[in-house]
């Protein structure tokens, strides 16, 4: 994992990982107290390859929902 970004409520976040081929992904995750705080995948993003770390971002932010408003907001 290269980066990670959590809502402004630290409930959801998205990892930014590479793999040992080059490419990216992400996954978005879940907290809640039910699951003693441990972080759950929320959508399974994480089985889609990017070629840069660009297009991961992009796709990310294109796909979840509260994530604009956070790196907007930044």
């Amino acid at each position: 994992m290269f980066d990670s970004i959590e809502n402004r409520q630290h409930d959801r976040c998205v990892d930014f990982f590479s793999r040992p081929d080059g490419s990216f992904g992400f996954e978005e995750f879940r907290r809640d107290p039910e699951d003693a705080g441990h972080w759950t995948p929320v959508e399974y993003h994480s089985a889609v390859r990017f070629d840069t770390t660009g297009a991961a971002r992009a796709a990310a932010i294109a796909a979840v929902a509260w994530l604009p408003e956070v790196v907007e907001g930044a």
